[in-house]
């Protein structure tokens, strides 16, 4: 995978959460619970993924197909949160390293 399509990827990602961190403080709640609940997102995608493997290794019904798949959302899903919590971390010890 490009670093290219990863930024972008990235770019959309971050758009979206700032897009629905309006939405969330319309409805009084905070962008901490905003992020946790991408979490559990990302951490929900990982689980289906997890299913999906199995399903092929016991072979119920489950297409290698659809497992690869799921494995690579997760994936994905997971690196960009990665990214994401790295961009946060700097932008908070940059906030930090100013002069008062």
């Amino acid at each position: 995978m490009s670093n290219l399509s990863i930024q972008g990827g990235l770019t959309s990602f971050a758009s979206e959460l700032f897009k629905e961190n309006e939405d969330v403080k319309e409805k009084g709640n905070s962008f901490g619970a905003l992020l946790r609940s991408k979490v559990e997102e990302v951490n929900q995608m990982k689980l289906d993924a997890d299913k999906a493997v199995e399903k092929v290794e016991l072979g119920n019904s489950g297409s290698i197909h659809e497992a690869m798949i799921a494995l690579e959302k997760a994936d994905i899903s997971f690196r960009t949160m990665l990214q994401v919590r790295n961009r946060i971390l700097e932008a908070y010890q940059e906030v930090m390293r100013m002069q008062v």
